[in-house]
């Protein structure tokens, strides 16, 4: 994906939830155990709101996207086009690689 050193390269499993968030309302919340090496990488790569933009990975699918601040965590969001490619849904466990990337 990037030609940029990552910030930050991060891969953990969750579950799918669901926050009346920005569209499109299904998300991964990151596990606490990588909060703050995602906080420390926001210092150089966040922008407004606290917005942390990662390249992603779910199942076979690449994506761009930001994180989200959301209480003690963050929040990425799954792109419709990244359901419809891996046919995910709300509560589906799924396995993701990030990289955060100062841009």
């Amino acid at each position: 994906t990037g030609d940029c050193e990552p910030l930050a390269e991060i891969a953990f499993e969750a579950e799918i939830v669901h926050w009346r968030g920005p569209a499109p309302f299904l998300f991964v919340p990151v596990p606490e155990d990588h909060v703050a090496e995602i906080r420390y990488a926001a210092k150089l790569a966040s922008y407004g709101w606290g917005c942390v933009p990662v390249e992603a990975r779910i199942g076979g699918t690449d994506f761009t996207s930001s994180l989200f601040p959301r209480g003690e965590t963050y929040m990425l969001p799954v792109k419709v086009a990244v359901q419809r490619a891996e046919g995910l849904g709300l509560g589906d466990r799924v396995a993701v690689e990030m990289r955060i990337v100062a841009r």
